[in-house]
């Protein structure tokens, strides 16, 4: 998948294991990574549209680094059965976490980077990301920024969020978060950790409004 067969098997296994395994996870391996992509893809954008000034470039570069766009390169790479997750994670539904496989994603890349260079880890996104490079130039709005936008737009006063549970053990927390816009109606939604939980709860609240 990477087009690397890895010598080092310990760190692209660590790149696929979860906080709630232990402390041999991928956090460290993620950072490295998401700087790796970040380089990776400007160093692409750089080459394909000469023209184009440093703004649309910028948004090109945030649309393709994304958190979703990760998350969505995971999911056609086949990524989610091969995490290793705690069992409280996996019942939580962590394997089809956006936050988790995009981490995921950018922790694989920060290891193929560590063992066989930036030219391999170059490759690999290059062949990943290829039918969205030239596509991508507008990075999706955070359901968030959405919500929030949608009440001052119908003058309301905005989203208030209240943290409504937390359990599970410390280093596999869940989230339950509620949103609500006064007056309009609230949502409520889990997560793995309070931010996710209160995406999810906006993008919920959003759908809800659409309708």
């Amino acid at each position: 998948m990477l087009g690397h067969r890895p010598r080092d098997v310990a760190l692209f296994t660590r790149a696929l294991t979860h906080s709630s395994r232990g402390d041999e996870h991928y956090e460290r391996l993620e950072f490295l990574g998401d700087r790796v992509l970040g380089l990776a893809t400007a160093t692409w954008l750089y080459e394909l549209f000469p023209d184009e000034p440093e703004g649309k470039l910028s948004r090109r570069l945030n649309a393709l680094v994304s958190g979703e766009t990760c998350a969505e390169i995971a999911r056609e790479l086949g990524l989610g059965p091969h995490l290793i997750l705690g069992k409280q994670a996996r019942e939580d539904g962590a394997a089809d976490s956006d936050n988790v496989l995009g981490d995921v994603v950018e922790a694989l890349i920060g290891a193929l980077y560590l063992e066989a260079g930036l030219d391999a880890a170059t490759a690999f996104i290059r062949r990943a990301w290829a039918d969205r490079v030239s596509t991508h130039d507008k990075a999706p709005k955070h359901p968030k920024s959405a919500l929030q936008e949608w009440a001052a737009a119908n003058d309301r006063k905005p989203p208030a969020y209240q943290t409504r549970d937390r359990s599970g053990p410390h280093h596999a927390p869940r989230f339950v978060v509620e949103v609500e816009i006064k007056g309009i109606g609230s949502a409520s939604a889990e997560g793995l950790s309070k931010q996710e939980a209160e995406t999810a709860a906006a993008k919920a609240l959003l759908e809800k409004l659409a309708k």
